[in-house]
Protein backbone atom coordinates (compact mmCIF):
# COMPACT_ATOMS: atom_id res chain seq x y z
CA UNK A 1 0.00 0.00 0.00
CA UNK A 2 1.47 3.33 -1.09
CA UNK A 3 1.50 6.14 1.46
CA UNK A 4 2.17 9.82 1.00
CA UNK A 5 5.37 11.16 2.58
CA UNK A 6 5.14 12.50 6.12
CA UNK A 7 5.57 16.07 4.90
CA UNK A 8 3.73 18.89 6.68
CA UNK A 9 3.95 21.18 3.65
CA UNK A 10 2.42 18.57 1.37
CA UNK A 11 -0.49 17.79 3.65
CA UNK A 12 -1.18 21.48 4.24
CA UNK A 13 -1.12 22.13 0.50
CA UNK A 14 -3.49 19.25 -0.22
CA UNK A 15 -5.94 20.43 2.43
CA UNK A 16 -5.83 23.94 0.98
CA UNK A 17 -6.42 23.00 -2.65
CA UNK A 18 -9.24 20.64 -1.72
CA UNK A 19 -10.99 23.44 0.16
CA UNK A 20 -10.55 25.70 -2.86
CA UNK A 21 -11.81 23.02 -5.23
CA UNK A 22 -14.98 22.65 -3.19
CA UNK A 23 -15.60 26.40 -3.41
CA UNK A 24 -14.95 26.44 -7.16
CA UNK A 25 -17.35 23.59 -7.83
CA UNK A 26 -20.01 25.22 -5.66
CA UNK A 27 -19.73 28.45 -7.65
CA UNK A 28 -19.91 26.48 -10.90
CA UNK A 29 -22.96 24.50 -9.77
CA UNK A 30 -24.67 27.74 -8.72
CA UNK A 31 -24.07 29.06 -12.24
CA UNK A 32 -22.14 31.99 -10.81
CA UNK A 33 -18.94 31.31 -12.77
CA UNK A 34 -19.36 34.43 -14.89
CA UNK A 35 -16.10 35.97 -16.05
CA UNK A 36 -15.23 39.49 -14.97
CA UNK A 37 -12.38 41.43 -16.57
CA UNK A 38 -9.15 42.44 -14.89
CA UNK A 39 -7.35 45.64 -15.97
CA UNK A 40 -5.27 43.59 -18.43
CA UNK A 41 -8.55 42.21 -19.87
CA UNK A 42 -7.83 38.65 -18.73
CA UNK A 43 -10.85 36.82 -17.26
CA UNK A 44 -11.44 36.26 -13.56
CA UNK A 45 -14.38 34.93 -11.52
CA UNK A 46 -15.55 35.10 -7.92
CA UNK A 47 -14.21 31.54 -7.63
CA UNK A 48 -10.65 32.67 -8.50
CA UNK A 49 -10.76 35.15 -5.64
CA UNK A 50 -12.53 32.81 -3.23
CA UNK A 51 -10.07 30.00 -3.91
CA UNK A 52 -7.10 32.32 -3.32
CA UNK A 53 -8.66 33.55 -0.07
CA UNK A 54 -9.17 30.03 1.30
CA UNK A 55 -5.70 28.83 0.33
CA UNK A 56 -4.06 31.93 1.81
CA UNK A 57 -6.00 31.38 5.03
CA UNK A 58 -4.92 27.74 5.28
CA UNK A 59 -1.26 28.52 4.58
CA UNK A 60 -1.09 31.49 6.94
CA UNK A 61 -2.35 29.30 9.78
CA UNK A 62 0.34 26.67 9.23
CA UNK A 63 3.22 28.66 7.75
CA UNK A 64 2.66 32.29 8.80
CA UNK A 65 6.16 33.37 7.74
CA UNK A 66 5.90 32.04 4.18
CA UNK A 67 5.05 34.57 1.44
CA UNK A 68 2.37 33.62 -1.10
CA UNK A 69 2.85 34.68 -4.71
CA UNK A 70 -0.56 34.33 -6.33
CA UNK A 71 -2.33 35.54 -9.41
CA UNK A 72 -5.18 37.60 -7.99
CA UNK A 73 -5.29 41.11 -6.49
CA UNK A 74 -8.13 42.30 -4.25
CA UNK A 75 -7.29 45.99 -4.44
CA UNK A 76 -9.72 46.76 -7.28
CA UNK A 77 -12.62 44.56 -6.18
CA UNK A 78 -16.01 46.24 -6.18
CA UNK A 79 -17.93 45.93 -2.90
CA UNK A 80 -20.71 43.83 -4.42
CA UNK A 81 -18.20 41.37 -5.90
CA UNK A 82 -16.32 41.13 -2.59
CA UNK A 83 -19.62 40.44 -0.83
CA UNK A 84 -20.35 37.60 -3.24
CA UNK A 85 -16.88 36.13 -2.73
CA UNK A 86 -17.32 36.39 1.03
CA UNK A 87 -20.63 34.53 0.87
CA UNK A 88 -18.89 31.56 -0.74
CA UNK A 89 -15.93 31.65 1.65
CA UNK A 90 -18.39 31.68 4.58
CA UNK A 91 -19.68 28.28 3.49
CA UNK A 92 -16.40 26.96 4.94
CA UNK A 93 -15.48 29.74 7.40
CA UNK A 94 -18.79 30.96 8.69
CA UNK A 95 -17.73 33.94 10.82
CA UNK A 96 -15.32 35.60 8.41
CA UNK A 97 -15.78 39.25 7.43
CA UNK A 98 -15.47 40.73 3.96
CA UNK A 99 -12.45 42.70 5.17
CA UNK A 100 -10.71 39.51 6.26
CA UNK A 101 -11.50 37.81 2.95
CA UNK A 102 -10.01 40.77 1.08
CA UNK A 103 -6.91 40.59 3.28
CA UNK A 104 -6.53 36.88 2.58
CA UNK A 105 -6.76 37.47 -1.16
CA UNK A 106 -4.19 40.25 -0.87
CA UNK A 107 -1.76 37.93 0.90
CA UNK A 108 -1.23 36.51 -2.58
CA UNK A 109 0.73 39.63 -3.51
CA UNK A 110 3.75 38.45 -1.54
CA UNK A 111 7.24 38.64 -2.99
CA UNK A 112 9.35 35.68 -4.11
CA UNK A 113 12.21 34.90 -1.74
CA UNK A 114 14.32 32.00 -0.56
CA UNK A 115 11.15 30.14 0.45
CA UNK A 116 7.65 30.96 -0.78
CA UNK A 117 4.45 29.46 -2.16
CA UNK A 118 3.07 30.18 -5.59
CA UNK A 119 -0.59 29.75 -6.46
CA UNK A 120 -2.89 29.78 -9.43
CA UNK A 121 -6.32 29.63 -7.77
CA UNK A 122 -7.91 28.69 -11.09
CA UNK A 123 -5.58 27.80 -13.91
CA UNK A 124 -7.72 27.77 -17.02
CA UNK A 125 -10.35 30.34 -16.06
CA UNK A 126 -11.85 30.29 -19.56
CA UNK A 127 -12.18 26.51 -19.35
CA UNK A 128 -13.77 26.87 -15.92
CA UNK A 129 -16.35 29.33 -17.26
CA UNK A 130 -17.07 27.05 -20.27
CA UNK A 131 -17.59 24.04 -18.02
CA UNK A 132 -14.38 22.33 -19.17
CA UNK A 133 -11.07 21.49 -17.47
CA UNK A 134 -9.37 23.71 -14.92
CA UNK A 135 -6.94 23.25 -12.05
CA UNK A 136 -6.06 24.70 -8.67
CA UNK A 137 -2.28 24.63 -8.48
CA UNK A 138 -0.13 25.29 -5.41
CA UNK A 139 3.63 24.84 -5.15
CA UNK A 140 6.34 25.48 -2.58
CA UNK A 141 9.57 26.94 -3.97
CA UNK A 142 12.78 26.87 -1.93
CA UNK A 143 16.02 28.35 -3.25
CA UNK A 144 14.63 28.44 -6.77
CA UNK A 145 13.55 24.78 -6.79
CA UNK A 146 9.96 23.54 -6.70
CA UNK A 147 9.86 21.25 -3.65
CA UNK A 148 6.17 20.45 -3.11
CA UNK A 149 3.17 20.47 -5.44
CA UNK A 150 -0.55 19.99 -4.92
CA UNK A 151 -3.00 20.12 -7.82
CA UNK A 152 -6.76 19.73 -7.73
CA UNK A 153 -8.47 19.06 -11.06
CA UNK A 154 -12.17 19.11 -10.12
CA UNK A 155 -13.49 18.40 -13.63
CA UNK A 156 -11.16 15.47 -14.37
CA UNK A 157 -12.18 11.82 -13.87
CA UNK A 158 -15.86 12.35 -13.20
CA UNK A 159 -17.82 14.18 -10.52
CA UNK A 160 -15.28 13.66 -7.74
CA UNK A 161 -12.45 15.22 -9.74
CA UNK A 162 -8.78 14.35 -9.36
CA UNK A 163 -6.11 15.26 -6.83
CA UNK A 164 -2.37 15.14 -7.48
CA UNK A 165 0.70 15.57 -5.29
CA UNK A 166 4.47 15.58 -5.62
CA UNK A 167 7.49 16.02 -3.38
CA UNK A 168 10.94 16.56 -4.86
CA UNK A 169 13.00 13.39 -4.73
CA UNK A 170 10.15 11.30 -3.34
CA UNK A 171 7.66 10.87 -6.17
CA UNK A 172 4.36 11.95 -7.68
CA UNK A 173 0.94 10.54 -6.92
CA UNK A 174 -2.74 10.69 -7.70
CA UNK A 175 -4.94 10.47 -4.62
CA UNK A 176 -8.31 8.74 -4.96
CA UNK A 177 -10.04 8.64 -1.60
CA UNK A 178 -7.87 6.41 0.59
CA UNK A 179 -5.85 5.17 -2.38
CA UNK A 180 -2.50 6.72 -3.29
CA UNK A 181 -1.42 5.82 -6.83
CA UNK A 182 2.19 6.46 -7.92
CA UNK A 183 2.43 8.25 -11.25
CA UNK A 184 4.70 7.12 -14.07
CA UNK A 185 5.08 8.59 -17.53
CA UNK A 186 4.83 6.46 -20.66
CA UNK A 187 7.84 5.26 -22.63
CA UNK A 188 6.42 6.19 -26.03
CA UNK A 189 8.96 7.52 -28.50
CA UNK A 190 8.22 10.51 -30.73
CA UNK A 191 6.65 8.51 -33.56
CA UNK A 192 3.95 7.20 -31.22
CA UNK A 193 3.75 10.20 -28.92
CA UNK A 194 0.45 11.87 -28.06
CA UNK A 195 0.65 15.66 -27.92
CA UNK A 196 -1.41 18.13 -25.94
CA UNK A 197 -1.88 21.82 -26.66
CA UNK A 198 -3.73 24.73 -25.08
CA UNK A 199 -7.34 25.35 -26.02
CA UNK A 200 -6.51 29.07 -26.13
CA UNK A 201 -4.27 29.21 -29.17
CA UNK A 202 -2.79 32.59 -28.23
CA UNK A 203 -1.06 30.86 -25.31
CA UNK A 204 1.51 29.47 -27.71
CA UNK A 205 2.72 29.52 -31.30
CA UNK A 206 0.49 26.86 -32.93
CA UNK A 207 2.06 26.86 -36.39
CA UNK A 208 5.58 26.47 -35.02
CA UNK A 209 4.44 23.85 -32.50
CA UNK A 210 2.89 21.81 -35.32
CA UNK A 211 6.05 22.16 -37.39
CA UNK A 212 8.28 21.03 -34.51
CA UNK A 213 6.07 18.03 -33.75
CA UNK A 214 6.15 16.98 -37.39
CA UNK A 215 9.92 17.41 -37.64
CA UNK A 216 10.40 15.31 -34.49
CA UNK A 217 8.34 12.50 -36.01
CA UNK A 218 4.96 12.87 -34.31
CA UNK A 219 2.03 11.86 -36.48
CA UNK A 220 -1.00 12.06 -34.17
CA UNK A 221 -2.79 15.45 -34.14
CA UNK A 222 -2.63 17.39 -30.89
CA UNK A 223 -5.47 17.23 -28.39
CA UNK A 224 -6.55 20.56 -26.88
CA UNK A 225 -6.88 20.62 -23.08
CA UNK A 226 -7.33 23.58 -20.75
CA UNK A 227 -5.01 24.36 -17.83
CA UNK A 228 -2.04 22.57 -16.30
CA UNK A 229 -4.15 19.42 -16.26
CA UNK A 230 -1.93 18.79 -19.29
CA UNK A 231 1.03 18.14 -16.99
CA UNK A 232 -1.02 15.63 -15.00
CA UNK A 233 -2.12 13.75 -18.12
CA UNK A 234 1.49 13.36 -19.21
CA UNK A 235 2.54 12.39 -15.67
CA UNK A 236 0.09 9.50 -15.59
CA UNK A 237 0.95 8.28 -19.09
CA UNK A 238 -2.14 9.37 -21.02
CA UNK A 239 -0.18 11.82 -23.16
CA UNK A 240 3.47 12.45 -23.88
CA UNK A 241 4.19 16.01 -24.98
CA UNK A 242 3.10 19.59 -24.38
CA UNK A 243 4.65 22.48 -26.29
CA UNK A 244 4.03 26.12 -25.42
CA UNK A 245 6.38 27.98 -27.72
CA UNK A 246 6.85 31.69 -28.31
CA UNK A 247 8.52 33.78 -30.97
CA UNK A 248 12.21 34.00 -29.98
CA UNK A 249 12.07 37.75 -30.64
CA UNK A 250 9.26 38.17 -28.09
CA UNK A 251 9.80 39.49 -24.57
CA UNK A 252 6.93 37.37 -23.25
CA UNK A 253 7.73 35.25 -20.20
CA UNK A 254 5.57 32.71 -18.37
CA UNK A 255 4.13 33.28 -14.90
CA UNK A 256 5.61 30.86 -12.39
CA UNK A 257 2.19 29.93 -10.96
CA UNK A 258 1.07 28.65 -14.37
CA UNK A 259 3.72 25.92 -14.36
CA UNK A 260 5.47 25.29 -11.02
CA UNK A 261 3.19 22.61 -9.60
CA UNK A 262 2.77 20.85 -12.93
CA UNK A 263 6.50 20.82 -13.61
CA UNK A 264 7.34 19.09 -10.33
CA UNK A 265 4.50 16.60 -10.77
CA UNK A 266 5.76 15.63 -14.21
CA UNK A 267 9.43 15.50 -13.23
CA UNK A 268 8.71 13.27 -10.24
CA UNK A 269 6.71 10.95 -12.51
CA UNK A 270 9.80 10.53 -14.69
CA UNK A 271 9.15 13.24 -17.26
CA UNK A 272 11.26 16.14 -18.46
CA UNK A 273 10.54 19.85 -18.72
CA UNK A 274 12.71 22.48 -20.35
CA UNK A 275 12.30 25.76 -22.13
CA UNK A 276 12.29 25.88 -25.92
CA UNK A 277 16.10 26.10 -26.00
CA UNK A 278 16.48 22.97 -23.86
CA UNK A 279 17.42 24.79 -20.64
CA UNK A 280 15.97 23.88 -17.25
CA UNK A 281 13.30 26.21 -15.90
CA UNK A 282 14.49 28.75 -13.32
CA UNK A 283 11.84 29.34 -10.65
CA UNK A 284 14.16 31.58 -8.64
CA UNK A 285 14.15 34.61 -10.94
CA UNK A 286 10.94 36.25 -9.69
CA UNK A 287 7.23 35.96 -10.39
CA UNK A 288 7.90 35.03 -14.02
CA UNK A 289 10.30 32.64 -15.72
CA UNK A 290 12.50 35.58 -16.67
CA UNK A 291 15.46 33.35 -17.61
CA UNK A 292 13.46 31.06 -19.88
CA UNK A 293 11.40 31.26 -23.03
CA UNK A 294 8.65 28.82 -23.92
CA UNK A 295 7.92 25.38 -22.45
CA UNK A 296 8.58 21.83 -23.65
CA UNK A 297 7.17 19.18 -21.31
CA UNK A 298 7.39 15.49 -22.13
CA UNK A 299 7.50 11.89 -20.97
CA UNK A 300 11.33 12.10 -21.34
CA UNK A 301 11.42 9.40 -24.04
CA UNK A 302 10.64 11.89 -26.80
CA UNK A 303 12.32 14.96 -25.28
CA UNK A 304 15.63 14.81 -27.11
CA UNK A 305 13.85 14.56 -30.46
CA UNK A 306 11.81 17.65 -29.59
CA UNK A 307 14.81 19.68 -28.44
CA UNK A 308 16.74 18.69 -31.57
CA UNK A 309 13.82 19.78 -33.74
CA UNK A 310 13.60 23.09 -31.88
CA UNK A 311 17.29 23.76 -32.35
CA UNK A 312 17.11 22.88 -36.04
CA UNK A 313 13.96 24.75 -36.97
CA UNK A 314 13.29 28.27 -35.80
CA UNK A 315 9.88 29.72 -36.75
CA UNK A 316 9.66 30.98 -40.30
CA UNK A 317 8.88 34.67 -40.65
CA UNK A 318 5.42 33.97 -42.04
CA UNK A 319 4.61 31.81 -39.01
CA UNK A 320 5.57 34.44 -36.43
Amino acid sequence: MTLLPDCLELHAALTAVQAAAHLCQTVRHDRQATALRKPDQSPVTVADYGAQALIAAHLSETFPADPLVGEEDASLLADDVLDQITDYVRLQRSQVSAETVAAWIQQGKGQPGDRFWTLDPIDGTKGYVRGDQYAIALALIVDGQVEVAAIAAPALDGPDGALFAAVRGQGAWQIQGDHVIPLQVSDRQAAAALRLESVEREHGHPAWQDAIATRAGLVTPARAVDSLVKYALIARGEADLYLRLVNPASDRRENIWDHAAGVLLLQEAGGRVSDQTGRSLDFGAGSKLFNNQGIAASNAACHEAIVAALQAQQPLLELV
